[in-house]
């Protein structure tokens, strides 16, 4: 049974129509008070507490059409209680579609008017697979329509016809693909680093796990009853998908994070708020002002002023940011943690082959583990010496 309040059936004094308010918008029923009028609102009743939203009119624009449609994203897409990346872009590309066709009828958007706002993409130089994927999510919106019976079927037939963007068959560019970044880039700018990033990047670049995932550790997290421990993150990438993510844990990377494990099971071990704490205290022992003069620690503060504190735990974006800045200080090319997936992902499948760095990855097929895991020239080369 729903928990909905049942909006009522009433009469339209103006045209002695009966109407009942639903989602916001008044649907008129025919007569008041006749027996097609109850039915007609009895019938709206039920599939509004079933949770759907009625077809009111053949009216709805696509403004109209995305208001509601953006209720079902905010609900939807959430992880762990907090909206993913998908809602960001969401937004973006449905202000693109209101711009252009905020006030046509939602049935009237047809596979042309689809192309217009891929063309639109096109200009403003998105690359082929983001336009793809953007156009996918208007497909997504008018799926979702057509089951709640707010646009015809017809509708999202006619945009399927639209076929993706094809490499070589477009003025849209590809993005380059993401390269192992060279281990004497990452030792040149470690040293550059607050402590706590360098440890994530050395444990990333041994354990080959994602951004995420070393942002994400907690001690709970961990199996250490054997002698090669086991993480298994709470949140991951392929976790809708109902895989089990393992990364396994050896020596050296235990003891990376051996220091971090003295505080509270579910505490994260990289903190950007200790970091922060860490920062300061070597600022203050680095200090040459006496202690009798100028600002004490903590006094130069006023309450309110601070914009930002330090979370819990670093994001995929605070993340990359602190490479970036130590990338500058060191004076190198920026390079970013993604890149330490596939510089993994290489060394692993040099030394145990594709099947061991699949493993290790967490990559349900091989030809994925074939994107990170970059080919061995030298290995080719050596083959070639030996077999002429």
């Amino acid at each position: 049974m729903s928990d909905r309040r049942i909006p009522k059936y009433r009469r339209h004094k103006a045209t002695g129509q009966a109407v009942v308010s639903l989602h916001g918008r008044d649907i008129y029923l025919g007569r008041y008070n006749t027996a097609a009028s109850r039915l007609a609102y009895d019938r709206l009743i039920i599939e509004y507490l079933s949770g759907g939203h009625v077809n009111a009119d053949d009216g709805l624009t696509v403004t109209e059409l995305i208001a509601q449609f953006w209720k079902h994203v905010k609900a939807y897409y959430q992880k762990n209680g907090q909206p993913t990346t998908e809602v960001r872009e969401f937004k973006r590309i449905l202000g693109i579609v209101r711009k252009f066709y905020g006030d046509l009828p939602a049935r009237e958007f047809t596979p042309l008017k689809l192309k217009a706002v891929r063309q639109e993409l096109m200009g403003k130089g998105l690359c082929r697979k983001s336009i793809n994927k953007h156009i996918s999510r208007i497909r997504n919106m008018f799926r979702w329509a057509t089951e709640q019976e707010l646009v015809p079927p017809d509708v999202l037939h006619g945009l399927r016809a639209v076929q993706g963007l094809r490499r070589g068959r477009t003025t849209a560019p590809d993005r380059p693909p993401v390269q192992p970044v060279e281990e004497s880039l990452v030792t040149a700018t470690l040293p550059h680093m607050p402590p706590i990033v360098a440890d994530m990047v050395r444990f990333q670049l041994i354990t080959g796990c994602r951004p995420m995932e070393v942002c994400l550790i907690r001690a709970m997290d961990i199996d250490r009853s054997g002698d090669v421990w086991i993480y298994r993150p709470e949140s991951h990438k392929t976790e809708h998908h109902g895989r089990e993510r393992v990364i396994p844990i050896g020596p050296t990377a235990q003891g990376i994070i051996a220091a971090y494990l003295d505080r509270e099971p579910h505490e994260y071990l990289f903190s950007p708020r200790e970091s922060e704490r860490l920062r300061l205290l070597d600022v203050h022992r680095k200090r040459r002002t006496p202690i009798s003069c100028g600002n004490r620690p903590g006094t130069n503060r006023k309450r309110g002023l601070l914009k930002r504190t330090p979370g819990e735990h670093y994001t995929t974006q605070t993340y990359a940011r602190a490479i970036g800045r130590a990338c500058t200080k060191a004076n190198v090319e920026h390079w970013s943690p993604n890149r330490l997936r596939h510089t993994a992902a290489t060394r692993i499948r040099q030394m145990y082959g594709i099947e061991g760095a699949q493993i290790v990855l967490g990559h349900a097929r091989a030809d994925v583990t074939q994107v990170y895991a970059e080919r061995d020239l030298s290995k080719a080369l050596d083959i070639a010496r030996k077999t002429g």
